[in-house]
């Protein structure tokens, strides 16, 4: 495939791990100037220092996605140190699943997952649209998840919170049709990335597994104990049956190496033998 990606100027939240680093540091390897921001700002730094000392180009700023001030600062840093912002990736986000009656341990997480997952990504949108605007053309990417599809038991906040990012991405797309182009990337579940480290009841899980819960949860801990099928974690298997980040990474990538005038709109993952529902 022709490169679309080399040149244009990315920034990416959430820049310091999981889907972030791994985004950042495939489209820098392409010729990409990468803008990374994270509430660690250590770890972004230490992701754009990575790239820079493998001949890329890169930047950190320490960034809270819910302050809009700081994300106009993450843009701005872009447009000062590589000229323009041709790509925003909103990236950062939380899954604090748990079950209506884990309310009084969940609602100050439902509260953060709130502002990270919708004022996180309203904000990005907002601190790249004038200089989009201005250019004439830009893209953005918004990571939703296939919780965002459908009502489930024990997702009804974070489930919410990507609803509202595909709904916030479409209506981005349909107003400023010819000058911003918008993609919403749906990972299904990605173990390897740490989000399950926000999950408030693991239990919660039960929603998007349905039938195959008990299957999934004996994979979980035979993974960690190292005994799960090892052709069971090859990607050419058909049974393939958890996704590893990469995958997402690169379906992020794909979706900017594509001509200005072609736009690819949604974009769901899946590991073909995963056991997600949705």
């Amino acid at each position: 495939m022709t490169d679309h990606v080399a040149g244009k100027s990315i920034v990416i939240t959430g820049g310091g791990g999981g889907f972030g680093k791994l985004v950042a540091e495939k489209c820098a390897a392409l010729g990409a100037a990468v803008t990374l921001g994270d509430i660690d700002g250590g770890a972004a730094e230490a992701v754009a220092a990575a790239i820079r000392e493998s001949g890329g180009k890169a930047q950190a700023l320490a960034c809270d996605v819910t302050d809009l001030a700081q994300m106009k600062a993450l843009v701005g840093a872009a447009l000062g140190a590589f000229g323009s912002i041709d790509v925003m990736v909103n990236n950062a986000g939380i899954m604090p699943l748990a079950f209506f009656a884990d309310h009084e341990a969940a609602h100050g997480a439902w509260l953060r997952c709130i502002d990270i997952n919708i004022k996180g990504v309203l904000n990005g949108m907002i601190a790249a649209y004038d200089p989009m605007i201005a250019a004439g053309r830009g893209q953005v990417i918004n990571i939703s998840s296939i919780y965002g599809n459908f009502p489930v038991v024990g997702a009804a906040v974070y489930g919410a919170t990507k609803a509202a990012v595909n709904t916030l991405g479409e209506s981005l797309r349909i107003e400023s049709r010819g000058r911003i182009k918008v993609t919403t990337i749906k990972p299904t579940g990605v173990p390897a990335t740490g989000l399950s480290t926000s999950v408030i009841n693991p239990a919660a899980s039960v929603g998007i597994l349905g039938h195959n819960a008990g299957e999934f949860m004996t994979m979980v801990a035979e993974m960690q104990a190292g005994t799960f099928p090892p052709e069971r974690l090859d990607p050419e298997n058909i049974d393939y049956a958890s996704l590893a980040p990469e995958h997402i990474a690169d379906a992020v990538v794909h979706a900017v190496n594509q001509p200005w005038g072609v736009s690819l709109g949604e974009i769901t993952v899946r590991a073909a033998g995963d056991h997600f529902i949705l």
